[in-house]
């Protein structure tokens, strides 16, 4: 991860900086990999939709297809989203085209009047990783194991440039 990188939000006039280190404390240790793809959806979207200036906080809303809480907690964090209803799990958004690993993978960024729609590139989620997240009623060993994914998706997420993550739609 960069050092220093942060999100800007203009919350009322007043510019608020966050870290992936700020989301991590608000979401809680579970999800690191879904709030390291929240950092870096925002980070896309907000330099492809607004890169003159931050974005006003309560202007983005976000609609995906992706379920995960970190994600969520991430963008509520950013952007109190969840709270004011611009968050929203759209399972049409589903794109099985793109094959189980990234047909999840899909976020609607809108701010203001403008949009962008993000998708995962190939190559950071694996196998492992997704049939391990889709079990209900993990062993504690598999538990272990999803947790050891989640941090290096997180390390490897956070270590990559925003714009080798995602491709813009």
């Amino acid at each position: 991860m960069a050092a220093g990188e942060t999100l800007q939000v203009d919350d009322g006039g007043r510019l608020i900086a966050f870290t992936y280190d700020d989301m991590m404390r608000y979401h809680g240790p579970h999800s690191p990999a879904g709030v390291a793809v929240a950092f870096k959806v925002m980070q896309r979207a907000f330099g492809e939709l607004c890169a003159d200036a931050p974005p006003p906080r309560r202007s983005v809303a976000v609609r995906t297809a992706f379920r995960g809480p970190g994600a969520r907690d991430g963008f509520e964090a950013v952007l109190r989203a969840v709270t004011g209803g611009r968050y929203v799990v759209d399972r049409s958004l589903v794109r099985g085209d793109r094959g189980r690993l990234l047909e999840d993978f899909v976020f609607e960024v809108t701010i203001g009047r403008r949009a962008a729609t993000l998708l995962l590139r190939d190559g950071f989620v694996t196998e492992e990783f997704i049939d391990l997240a889709r079990i209900e009623g993990r062993t504690p060993e598999q538990e272990r194991r999803l947790d050891e994914l989640k941090a290096a998706l997180a390390q490897q997420v956070m270590a990559a440039d925003a714009r080798d993550l995602f491709d813009l739609e």
